[in-house]
This record gives structure tokens, sequence and C-alpha cells, in this order.
């Protein structure tokens, strides 16, 4: 009992120092229920009878001085405070290095990872960081909205190219795994510095794939707001005739993908088109929850997240049926918020039910469900590797029908709906802000928009 507040003190402190994640602490059973449960059940159903031989004398006494040192109460009141956190910082000297660097790049970019979001520092700052800078930005994972809906410095679209063309890259919490292609894009001959709380994770890859400029351990989030602080003393402007490429390479690709929403796919709804329609129909108030394959995948280039901390997805590992435990957990915090549960159909199968917990507590969300009644992110390969579906067809179940056993409401939209789409987004969302939550099981036919991406 006397370890209980010492562990659970370092067990904060792990979980918010260096890189933050959880951490798994363990309580003993016996130290889970009270002395006299414990003391009947440990030493013998009838402990409270005198032992009468040697040896069950000694057993017993044995285990009475055992117990009686798990639940000793500390002589002194124990310290509860909080443990210093500790963070990894770049020095001033590197921060100088790389604005040096920074001005004398012509293309310079930014690739905006998930620990840019992390506390102590606010994500208004360093948001107000980037947009002093514009230095073109690629946001991923948590990042994602973090320069809004409209940030016209932000690239969107066609990151490969931007890849490319760029003569200086800035990964600040971003990875060079496979999201970044091992960092092989990274051609020899640019400037890359990268910036990681984990100082394994910021140079993955360097050596087989790219060469660092310059790796250096550190909070990215904080290392932002100290280069944008440098960057302004020494009179830094971006190339405007840069930032106006990246919005040129998000036009055309915009343009592209909504005229691709227009084409009629063999059967039911154009995913690409109900996406679009969502995003205009999406007030600026909205979190959207990712939890899915292709059609997430694909939501993630048609919507924009409407400000920072408004979108929340798996992660890098894919970790379907999240969902439903992150929307619940998004509309406890932000009760105000329109919270979108974006679901593809097989992922939707590991968390409808929370729409039980939705409806008792009184937490309405609006799920919107792709439902093509198949897996596939896996089909598309697996059928043009293995020769075979197995495994991976579905059913165009009826998963609007099912959350209405739970008192929620359910709307169904096939093709004949595709006129109506934005009122049927409207309606979900008055139901919503009137208390119940919502889903829409919407039925849409195969695109080849996500052709020739990772499928794991």
């Amino acid at each position: 009992m006397q370890d209980i507040i010492p562990t659970l003190r370092q067990a904060l402190q792990a979980a918010q120092s260096g890189t933050p994640g959880p951490v798994f602490v363990e309580f003993p059973l016996d130290i889970l229920y009270p002395f006299k449960v414990v003391s009947e059940t440990f030493v013998k159903p009838d402990a409270t009878k005198k032992a009468r031989s040697i040896a069950a004398k000694a057993e017993q006494y044995f285990s009475n001085v055992y117990l009686n040192g798990i639940f000793a109460q500390p002589a002194e009141e124990q310290d509860v405070s909080p443990l210093p956190v500790t963070r990894p910082t770049v020095s001033d000297a590197d921060i100088s290095t790389v604005a040096e660097l920074v001005m004398k790049s012509k293309k310079p970019m930014v690739l905006v990872g998930s620990q840019c979001t992390l506390a102590p520092n606010p994500v208004g700052a360093v948001r107000s960081a980037l947009e002093a800078m514009r230095i073109p930005s690629s946001l991923s994972g948590m990042a994602r909205g973090l320069l809004g809906r409209h940030g016209d410095f932000q690239i969107r679209q066609n990151r490969k190219e931007a890849i490319k063309d760029s003569d200086m890259i800035i990964l600040c919490g971003a990875v060079p795994d496979f999201r970044l292609n091992y960092g092989r894009d990274f051609r020899r001959g640019k400037t890359i510095v990268s910036i990681n709380r984990d100082k394994a994770l910021a140079s993955l890859n360097s050596g087989l794939f790219w060469k660092p400029t310059l790796v250096a351990e550190g909070d990215p989030a904080d290392f932002l707001l100290r280069l944008q602080k440098k960057l302004g003393q020494s009179g830094f402007a971006v190339d405007e005739e840069w930032v106006k490429t990246a919005q040129n390479r998000n036009k055309t690709a915009e343009d592209k993908n909504k005229l691709r929403g227009e084409e009629p796919t063999d059967v039911h709804l154009n995913p690409i088109k109900l996406l679009h329609e969502l995003e205009e129909s999406m007030d600026d108030n909205s979190i959207m929850v990712a939890d899915g394959g292709d059609f997430v995948a694909t939501a993630a280039y048609v919507t924009r997240p409407r400000g920072p901390l408004m979108w929340l997805d798996p992660g890098p590992f894919g970790t379907l049926g999240v969902g439903g435990g992150f929307a619940l957990g998004a509309k406890l915090v932000r009760p105000d918020a329109d919270i979108w549960l974006i679901w593809g159909d097989g992922s939707a199968g590991y968390s409808l039910m929370e729409f039980d917990s939705f409806q008792r507590h009184k937490t309405p969300v609006i799920a919107l469900v792709g439902n093509d009644a198949c897996w596939s992110q896996i089909h598309r390969d697996q059928v043009e590797i293995l020769g075979s579906g197995i495994s991976c067809m579905l059913e165009y179940s009826d998963y609007d029908k099912a959350v209405t056993a739970f008192g929620a409401r359910g709307i169904k939209l096939t093709r004949k709906d595709q006129v109506g789409l934005k009122d049927a987004f409207k309606d979900a969302i008055k139901s919503s802000r009137q208390g119940q939550s919502v889903l829409i099981n919407a039925l849409i036919g195969k695109t080849d928009f996500r052709k020739g991406s990772i499928s794991v």
C-alpha cells in the first residue's frame, strides 16, 4: 500500500516525459480488496480459528506478518505533488544553424507531425508560428487541421511533388517511415533537418535511404516557436512564388478530385462525391474521428479538418476499432462540437455497439459509414497479387437499423439520394444537436481513386 502513491507519481511522470505515451501499472490482487477480505482468503477461510499444529501456526503467523506488511500505512503523510516532467529541447546553436539554412534556401518546406500538438506548448501558438513563417507545410496525424480549413500555404495535395521540388525539408515530429517512403524521396543534395522527441525516430532509415544535414532530439513544437522567433529577428520572408506553387498544386488536384466525384460508379453512390458533400455540410465547430481503411483514406484527401485538435485517427499502425471510443471521448471533452465519426463498413463492426454508450450517456455523435460491402483497402492488392478476394467480402448490412435498437437514429443513403446528400447531412446534424445520435449508412460503389496506395 505504501508503494501506490510513489508508483503512480512515477507513472504520471513517465507518461509525460520524453516522447509521451501510455504507461501500464498493475495492482496486485491482494491490495484491491479490504484487509479483512484478503486475510480470510489468503491465510485460510478459517483464519479466525486458532491453529493447532506447529506447521499451521507457522503458516498463519508468517501469512499475517506478510499481509500486515502489505497493508501497513506509511509513518508520515506521503507527497502527492507531481514529479517534474522532462522534455528534450533543441539547443540554441542548432536553432541558429537551422535558421541560417532556411535563410539560404529557396524552396523550404515543413513536414509537421503529431508531436507538434503535444503539451506544454499551446497548439494556437504553434499555428501562429507557422503562419508567421509561411513556409509551405504538410500536416499529418494529429497535426491535421493545425492551420485550419483554409491555410493558404498548407500542402494538402501532391506532397511527393513538393518534396521533389524543395531544396530544404524540415521534419517536425514527422517520421521517415512508410508514410514518407522510408526517406527514399529525400533526394541526395537536399538540406534535411529532422527534429523529434525520440532521436532514433528522427534518424530512422538515415544512411540507408537518406542523409540528414542535422538531427536533433527535441520538442518539435518548441523548436518551431523558437525558429520562428529567430527567423523573425533575421528578417526572413518566404518566396511567395514558392507558396503559390503549393496553392496551384492543391487547386489542380482538388479540382480533379471533384470531377472524379461526378463519375458514376457501377452501383450506389460515388464515395468521392459523398465526401465532398460532407465537406460542404460540416459546421466549423466539427471534430472528425476517422476509423477505417479505403473510405477514411479518401476522406483524408477530400475533407478538411476545421482547426487544431479537430481530427482523430487510428495512427500509423491503422488500429481499427478506435472510432467509437474516440468519438465518445471527443464529445465528452467538447460537448458543444458536432462529432463526425467517419467509418469504413469493416471498422464499424469493431465498435458499432458504442451507440449504446452514446445514447445512455447522452453524448450524441454522427457516424457516416462508407458501406461498400468489402475490406476494400485489402481487397484491391490481394486480388491483384494473389488472384483472390477471399475473406475480404462483406455485405451491404443495415447498420442504420442496428443502431435504432439503442434509441439512435438510422439513415440509409443510396444512389437515389445523391441529389439530397447535403439535406441528409443537415438533418443528421439537427438530430444530433437535439440529443440523438445518428448513423448514416451510405451505400457506395468502388473507384480506383486510391489505386497504388499502401495496403496492409
